[in-house]
């Protein structure tokens, strides 16, 4: 025991200066805060894993030999590699280090790995060994959140990724609030020529005209190249409630029934329609296209000629597949009769109604994504429901149905001879099994004994190794990897990584998303909306006619000028993210989802308050919405609530990575803080910022909402909500409707989302919605008895709109939880020293004002076998080795010792609190990596010491 303390020693002494940094960096962050609002270090400090919870898309990837099977290890930073067997056991053979959040792999060769890495929008390339050891050569910088890759192309040595249309590395303005922008990109590298920038030099970005992107397939030539949209829509959006006369469907309003089953007159809210083609039209075949003023084509897949110079996508209706799905998840080509399969979910946000369905005669209980794979070809856009046993109008499906449904199709992998198609249902935890024709012509017949069950559940990605007649399976629940016989069609053997999430997370992460738990018919569940904790970018009118008003216990701040209590038809609302929610009171648009009445609300946790008692509120929905016989028992939803809880929102991609304000939002922040709008009151005032609110929570800050409501200009009363994510809600220009000053738009032709901002995602744009706050803007005019106007409100004329851009651009680029440099890193190698300096400069800034954690990473002495890592410590402005015996280091001397002896160094900022885990102690056991490398025990063992 002594022996193990006197080991420890120096860890407790770092973790203590990586604390008090933390601590120092809280402060100057609140001393700081008249300048430009800083997110604290302590945020993280607490806890050494912050979950994000990316979704994988390509996760597994086997050498071109098939001796080697590449993994990624996604919550702790990895690629671990593999060595196969004809015995069906893997043996591990290396753990190599990349960026944050790795979602996608792709081996170029038997020795050169491609990893792209989510949250630090980059891109490892490693070079493997032939006994399985590898080390990271050259990191790519792409644009924001990189999902997936491919190698295409001549030799198939071009590397396509996919990423948003925005990031800080992103050489190009994002046009963030001009109409008809593509919001997706695919970036291009020539393998064989990087160039010696500090990122890399792409070949082509190609921008296509959709929103995110995230699947990628290839043909097996590589001459063509297939990128799919994320969440590409599927051609609904909202009429603005202003638009829609008031009355109820009688006058020509809302579809009915426009009361509750007990009377009481619903509030006035917009319409939700859907383009058929011909017209916008609501949910009676009503037309409103005179309230739309933008189209939208739903491209979904986009074909992209890999082998021209540069790369493109092909002209015309060649270039592109409309109407593919709504959620867009993962591609597969057929390698012999080229056919693409795409797996998807389409949105039933067409129908309406929580609930039984007794007063309205109609609910969508049940019935929200329908679980999909949809075969492009010659024959056009063909979806398959793999789903189509069940009968929705059965409720609850029997247990025979539940068993025969698979939910959220990911990876899949398509047999050498173009027979046989695997699905990985994630929410499900099976593998689908199909026979390509069957499916192609529809003919297949849904049945549980074409599934494949895996024992680690939430499968993500497939590789075939035909050859050894297996199936390797990525597990998400539980960070694992199924060994499964093609011949017998069962699992044979099961393995986990290590994982750092802490048993919280392990236990909670299934409740979001197992459609078998969640569901009667097993198809629906919390993920199939909150896409991977996120949304879907989509409203739903979710309103429960046969449900009772209920009482809304606030708090509030501001008049509210309308009824505060929350009827049960709420109309129209957006997909709301599950991120971020820790320490912002109460959940929903509303704030229905409260504890304030079940005590009295007090900061920090309680009534209105208590993030725990706000949640525990959704397990009705299991039931009302999602078809369940039950709702979650007590336990289950206490670990649902653990879970969903940590997760955390991402850095601002738009924020510069110094932390600075352009002076457009600059000048937008000063106005937002500091000018009244509405009498004494500031934009401020109702969305507060506020980076060390509650210090002692798991994620402190308030960074728009403090958990109060208030009138927001709509008729019903709104929580004052956070503003992070804004970024992501950028796509939707056109309004038929006037802002306060700002007149109806003209039509604005094809744009690339249906929904935008605000709770129903009426509002088009940021500016939009800063217009309703003009000047004299009459409140409620139709419902108010006596006239109210905003005053002293933004300025008019050409003072008022430069206020409301500068404002747009400071929401853009709002604060979040995290810094913008967390994530970011760079590789120094002799070949990019002179532009990889400024990048490392900065790093060491960031940390040095506590944004971060700074580590690095390398391979040490003659043998690139053997993993050394650092921490940097600010106080003493040092780097401390994973190595007791080593004392700390200058940065300038460890850069010239691995420049001196020719090895690449990466350089990563981590969140606060995760730098030791990452950089020097991987399992937190007390002795530091190196020194467990050097004594043979297992650095990702804590049970395994020195």
């Amino acid at each position: 025991m002594r022996s193990v303390l006197r080991a420890a020693m120096p860890l407790m002494r770092l973790k203590g200066l990586v604390f008090l940094g933390a601590a120092l960096g809280a402060t100057f962050s609140q001393n700081a805060q008249a300048s430009v609002a800083s997110p604290s270090a302590a945020s993280s400090a607490a806890s050494s894993y912050t979950l994000f919870e990316s979704g994988q898309v390509r996760p597994v990837a086997m050498s071109p030999s098939g001796n080697l099977l590449f993994v990624v290890n996604t919550p702790d930073n990895r690629l671990e590699i593999f060595r196969l067997t004809y015995s069906g056991i893997l043996e591990h053979t290396g753990s190599v280090p990349v960026g944050l959040e790795p979602v996608a792999v792709a081996a170029r060769s038997n020795s050169e790995v491609w990893v792209v890495n989510h949250l630090s929008d980059s891109v490892s390339i490693i070079n493997v060994t032939g006994i399985g050891r590898g080390s990271v050569v050259r990191t790519l910088h792409v644009g924001d959140e990189p999902r997936d890759i491919v190698f295409a192309g001549p030799s198939k040595n071009r590397a396509f990724i996919t990423t948003a249309h925005r990031g800080q590395n992103a050489p190009f303005d994002p046009q963030l609030t001009t109409p008809g922008v593509g919001r997706a990109d695919v970036w291009v590298f020539d393998a064989l020529n990087l160039g010696t920038t500090m990122g890399g030099t792409p070949l082509k970005i190609l921008n296509l005209f959709g929103d995110t992107p995230r699947a990628l397939a290839a043909t097996p030539d590589g001459s063509r190249v297939y990128a799919a949209v994320f969440h590409s829509g599927n051609r609904t959006t909202i009429v603005d409630e202003s638009l829609v006369p008031n009355g109820g469907e009688d006058a020509g309003g809302v579809p009915g029934p426009n009361t509750n089953f007990e009377g009481i007159p619903a509030p006035e809210v917009g319409v939700l329609v859907k383009h058929d083609g011909t017209s916008w039209r609501d949910v009676l075949g009503r037309p409103w296209d005179d309230a739309v003023n933008f189209s939208l084509p739903d491209k979904d897949v986009f074909v992209i000629d890999a082998n021209a110079s540069p790369p493109k996508q092909l002209t015309g209706s060649a270039g592109f597949y409309a109407g593919v799905g709504t959620v867009l998840f993962n591609m597969a080509v057929n390698p012999v009769n080229g056919r693409v399969y795409v797996s998807n979910t389409e949105a039933r946000n067409d129908l309406r109604f929580e609930g039984d369905g007794l007063f309205a005669g109609e609910t969508l209980q049940g019935h929200l994504h329908e679980s999909r794979i949809t075969v492009l070809g010659p024959g056009g856009v063909v979806p398959r429901h793999l789903n189509k046993h069940i009968d929705y109008d059965v409720r609850p499906a029997p247990l025979s149905v539940n068993q025969r449904s698979l939910a959220q199709p990911l990876g899949m992998a398509v047999s050498s001879s173009g027979t046989t198609l695997y699905v990985a249902a994630f929410a499900s935890s099976k593998i689908g099994v199909f026979n390509t024709a069957a499916l192609e012509n529809n003919s297949f017949v849904p049945s549980a004994t074409s599934h494949i069950t895996l024992s680690g559940g939430g499968p993500t990605g497939i590789v075939l190794d035909e050859g050894r007649a297996r199936m390797y399976v990525l597990t998400r629940f539980d960070n694992g990897l199924s060994v499964v016989s093609l011949s017998t069609q069962k699992e044979i053997a099961h393995i986990k990584m290590y994982s750092p999430e802490p048993d919280s997370i392990v236990e909670g992460r299934a409740l979001l998303y197992d459609a078998r738990l969640s569901s009667s018919n097993g198809e629906a569940a919390c993920g199939s909306c909150h896409v991977f904790g996120d949304m879907d970018d989509l409203s739903w009118d979710l309103g429960n006619p046969d449900g009772s008003v209920l009482n809304n216990p606030g708090p509030f701040k501001g008049p509210l000028f309308v009824d505060p209590d929350f009827h049960p038809m709420k109309g129209p609302m957006a997909t709301q993210s599950l991120r971020g929610m820790a320490n912002h009171g109460t959940m929903h648009w509303r704030a229905d989802r409260t504890g304030g009445n079940d005590e009295p609300s007090a900061q920090p946790d309680q009534g209105a308050f208590d993030e725990v008692a706000a949640f525990k509120k959704f397990n009705p929905a299991f039931v009302g919405l999602l078809g369940r016989t039950a709702e979650l028992s007590a336990e289950d939803m206490q670990r649902f609530t653990d879970f969903i809880l940590q997760v955390a929102y991402p850095p601002n991609p738009i924020r510069n990575l110094d932390n600075s304000l352009t002076p457009s939002q600059q000048a937008g922040r000063d106005f937002f803080f500091n000018t009244p709008v509405i009498g004494p009151a500031t934009c401020a005032t109702c969305h507060p910022v506020n980076p060390n609110a509650n210090p002692n929570d798991r994620f402190p800050g308030f960074f728009g909402a403090d958990g109060f409501s208030g009138f927001g200009g709509a008729p019903q009363i709104l929580k004052n909500v956070h503003l992070r994510g804004q970024y992501q809600k950028v796509g939707m220009f056109g309004s038929a409707v006037a802002f306060g000053s700002e007149l109806p738009d003209p039509f604005m032709g094809d744009q690339i989302r249906g929904f935008g901002f605000t709770h129903d995602g009426s509002t088009p744009t940021l500016f939009h919605r800063s217009g309703v706050f003009d000047k004299g803007t009459p409140i409620l005019p139709e419902i108010l008895p006596e006239p109210i106007t905003v005053q002293p409100g933004i300025p008019l004329g050409p003072e008022g709109d430069q206020i409301k851009r500068n404002m747009e651009a400071y929401q853009l680029a709002f604060d979040t939880n995290f810094a913008p440099i967390v994530g970011q890193q760079v590789t120094l190698t002799v070949a990019n020293q002179a532009s990889a300096a400024a990048r490392i400069e900065l790093l060491l800034q960031r940390a040095n004002a506590f944004e971060c954690d700074l580590v690095a990473k390398g391979v040490s002495g003659s043998s690139s076998e053997v993993e050394v890592g650092y921490l940097y410590i600010p106080e003493i402005n040092r780097f401390v080795v994973d190595q007791q015996a080593i004392g700390p280091i200058p940065d300038a001397v460890l850069r010239s010792v691995f420049l001196g002896s020719g090895k690449s160094l990466t350089y990563t900022c981590v969140p606060p609190g995760s730098g030791v885990r990452i950089g020097i102690d991987r399992d937190l056991d007390g002795y530091l990596d190196g020194d467990e490398i050097a004594a043979g025990s297992n650095p990702a063992n804590p049970l395994s010491t020195p």
